[in-house]
């Protein structure tokens, strides 16, 4: 079972969310196959660590580029976290 629930937009646009009450052991390191673009749309105190980066605090309204094959993780925030997620 995956840690969220997608909502197609279209082919290539989907909005995540990630549910407060999830456990950080599902939240782990993976790479995606395409690059991709997040857009923070609701959250507060998430984070993201690129591999061999800090962790950075995801702000609401900005936008982040995700290459493909990067490892990378979400770091767990204290409310939901809705995403707006576009690949190439």
């Amino acid at each position: 079972m995956k840690p969220y629930k997608d909502t197609f937009l279209n082919r290539n646009t989907r909005v995540r969310r990630f549910q407060q009450n999830i456990s950080s052991k599902e939240l782990v390191w993976h790479r995606d196959r395409s690059d991709r673009v997040i857009k923070i749309l609701e959250g507060a105190g998430w984070q993201l660590q690129m591999d061999n980066g800090i962790p950075k605090k995801l702000v609401e309204g900005k936008e982040y580029s995700i290459p493909a094959y990067n490892y990378h993780r979400l770091i767990k925030g204290s409310t939901d976290l809705v995403i707006q997620i576009c690949e190439d």
